[in-house]
């Protein structure tokens, strides 16, 4: 059955991970992201962060990011490419099935994202 979700309010719920990187838990960053709903073979899912996130990719389908605020470079590995997108507030992207991908938001950013599962991470600096 639809509902209706109330974006704003589960982030006001949220506290932003501050100075994310190679070091964040797992634990740390569940408590920046909150899962909105369920969606195909995933979820849709919000939080809000600065710093680097690990490299991750998603083999189970396409990843949609859609940026609520602030702004990030979002860096995308191709088997032959390298892809860096500046997306600021308002702004959406797809990354790829696949495709390694990882945000650099040093000024901080929020995003809604609708991610198919499992989720692959890496903290290689090339992780192709």
């Amino acid at each position: 059955m639809p509902k209706a979700i109330d974006i704003n309010a589960i982030l006001n719920t949220l506290s932003p991970l501050r100075n994310r990187g190679l070091e964040t838990t797992e634990e740390e960053a569940k408590a920046a992201f909150a899962t909105l709903e369920s969606f195909n073979n995933g979820a849709v899912f919000t939080g809000s962060f600065d710093g680097v996130s690990p490299w991750e990719r998603h083999c189970g389908g396409d990843e949609l990011v859609h940026i609520l605020k602030g702004e990030t470079r979002l860096t995308v590995l191709s088997d032959s490419s390298e892809d860096i997108l500046t997306l600021k507030s308002g702004m959406m992207t797809v990354v790829p099935q696949g495709c390694w991908h990882r945000f650099h938001a040093p000024g901080g950013v929020t995003v809604l994202t609708v991610t198919p599962q499992p989720t692959d991470h890496s903290t290689a600096d090339d992780p192709r």
